[in-house]
């Protein structure tokens, strides 16, 4: 099977997930990027980023019109996340691919352990 293949029907994965959970489907790409397609760390957590925003583009349009949401929390919320976006992406240069596994690592089991209590 072809990488193009490969990619497209990870993208479908990832973009079921992201589509069902609201996210995550960032977190799986980056995982297997780097498992299965052996991409470096920092350009795998580039990737999944730029993957990301148009399937949460998707994904907010549907939610938009299906459910019912509190706007004013929406609006807080993504200045906070495009501020800490920036800080992050700049962040990402100055961090070496050691102890980004580690706190990604960290990110990942506390979710984990949220979500099992």
């Amino acid at each position: 099977m072809s990488d193009n293949i490969k990619y497209a029907l990870l993208g479908l994965i990832i973009g079921f997930t992201n589509g069902i959970f609201g996210a995550g489907g960032g977190m799986i790409l980056i995982l297997i990027l780097e498992k299965m397609f052996s991409v470096e760390e920092k350009k795998s957590h580039a990737t999944a980023t730029a993957v990301i925003l148009p399937l949460c583009i998707v994904s907010a349009f549907i939610m938009i019109k299906n459910y019912k949401f509190d706007w004013s929390m929406v609006l807080l919320i993504s200045i906070g996340g495009i501020v800490g976006g920036f800080i992050g992406a700049k962040f990402l240069n100055k961090v070496s691919n050691t102890n980004l596994r580690k706190i990604f690592g960290f990110f990942i089991i506390l979710a984990g352990v949220k979500m099992i209590l």
